[in-house]
């Protein structure tokens, strides 16, 4: 079953975001992720603080999502993530097909 990343993020740099950016996008795709939503206008329509920039990527399991996040190749897109961005990140599973 697919699972997802949700990251609601806030950009500190911008030159250090492009830098995670790059290096995430690799990992990503090495660990058989892609990208749904990447960024763009999101509306807040009912409840809560107006939303930040939403990225939402898709892996074909929680175990791959997993292996990704542990990887070395994500580790080095970690190291830049700390000057580019603050984020809430959320895991979360797919419904199953109907």
């Amino acid at each position: 079953m697919a699972a997802y990343v949700i990251s609601e993020v806030e950009v500190r740099d911008i030159e250090a975001m492009e830098r995670y950016r790059a290096l995430a996008a690799g990992s990503i795709a090495q660990y058989g992720g892609r990208y749904l939503v990447r960024g763009g206008p999101a509306e807040t329509v009912e409840g809560g603080p107006p939303a930040k920039t939403l990225i939402i990527v898709e892996f074909p399991s929680m175990a791959r999502l997993r292996e990704w996040y542990a990887s070395p190749e994500y580790a080095q897109a970690l190291d830049e993530r700390w000057r580019a961005l603050d984020r809430r990140l959320i895991f979360v599973e797919g419904a199953a097909p109907a």
